[in-house]
Parts: C-alpha cells; sequence; structure tokens
C-alpha cells in the first residue's frame, strides 16, 4: 500500500509541483490531496492538472469546525507537509499527528523564523542584516511558529551583489533539491 503524502499550500505551489513530479510514478508514495485555504491560489490549478484530490478551506473549517482535521481522518496521511502554508497549525493537530508534519523555511532557523517570518520579509531581513549565508531548513511542526525539531538545513552563500529577490532564488533552488528528497527519505 502507497504511503500518503498531503500537502497544505496558500500560494503558487512550486514547491507543491516538485513533490508532485517526485512521487508521480511513484509504487511507494502518493501525494492524496491538496489542502488550501485559498481558492484562487495557483496550487489548486496544479492539483487539478494532476488530477489530485483539492480541499478549500476557510480560517473557521479550519480552527472551530474541525472540517480539515475529518477530510485528514478519511484520508489518513502518512505525512502532512506545509510548502506555503502560513497558519499556525492547530495543537490538537500537531499532537494527533506528531512527527508527521513537517514544514519548508526559507532561512536557517532558529534565525529568522517566527510569526511574519516568511517569503520575501525572511530574505529582506537576511539582506538588510548583511548575513553571509542563508538557507533552507526542513522542520518538524509543532504548537509554535517554526520550532519544531530540526530534519534538515543546507545553506547558500549570500554574495554583496544579492538582493532579495535574488537570494529567493537561490532558496527556491534548494527547497526544489531537497524537499522532495527529504520527503521520500522520511517515508522509506
Amino acid at each position: 500500500m502507497k504511503k500518503k503524502v498531503v500537502v497544505f499550500a496558500s500560494g503558487n505551489g512550486s514547491n507543491a509541483q516538485k513533490i508532485i513530479d517526485r512521487f508521480e510514478n511513484s509504487e511507494k508514495i502518493e501525494v492524496s490531496a491538496i489542502f488550501s485555504n485559498k481558492a484562487e491560489a495557483f496550487v489548486v490549478e496544479r492539483a487539478k492538472k494532476h488530477r489530485i484530490k483539492c480541499i478549500i478551506f476557510s480560517r473557521k473549517d479550519f480552527y472551530e469546525d474541525a472540517v480539515v482535521a475529518k477530510h485528514l481522518k478519511e484520508i489518513k496521511p502518512d505525512l502532512i507537509v506545509l510548502a506555503g502554508f502560513l497558519w499556525l497549525i492547530p495543537h490538537e493537530m500537531t499532537l494527533k499527528y506528531k512527527n508527521k508534519i513537517i514544514n519548508l523555511h526559507p532561512a536557517l532557523l532558529p534565525k529568522y523564523g517566527g510569526k511574519g517570518m516568511y517569503g520575501m520579509n525572511v530574505h529582506k531581513a537576511i539582506i538588510e542584516n548583511k548575513e553571509t549565508e542563508s538557507g533552507i531548513t526542513i522542520h518538524y511542526v509543532n504548537e509554535k511558529y517554526d520550532e519544531g525539531a530540526i530534519i534538515f538545513q543546507d545553506s547558500v552563500n549570500i554574495d554583496g551583489e544579492d538582493t532579495p529577490e535574488t537570494l529567493a532564488e537561490k532558496i527556491h533552488q534548494l527547497e526544489h533539491k531537497h524537499f522532495p528528497e527529504v520527503i521520500e527519505n522520511l517515508l522509506k
């Protein structure tokens, strides 16, 4: 029986696409569903294109009515992957899926983590602080932003010519290379 991956995403879904591509023809792992809190997010189109179940939900569905929890209970995921999903995961969910929810963060945690530290916010802060390196962190999710145990990190050098945009591109390359690989290794 295939291991089931569920991806939570809110935006373009480029990391979700890399995960879908990695496991599209796998005999061991499948992307069972994409969950998004934004119906207009391009990740929804990616899910449709690959005929992957897509569940759109509201804040109320997530935090109050347990709609998302009910869908997860039906799917029985082996791993929940946050790929550009910014809401804090409810404590009940982190308990139920302990060490089964992972997140990709675009910096070397514990630096540049926490509420509000996502996407360009992270890259701008890193450039403004004249850091010489940045990278990605893949970590388990707990009840606090970006504080779960670290699974994997990789870094890139920052030179004097880098802007938040060029740093973002370097980080995307690391994300696309390593995220699907780490997911596969966790599900072996």
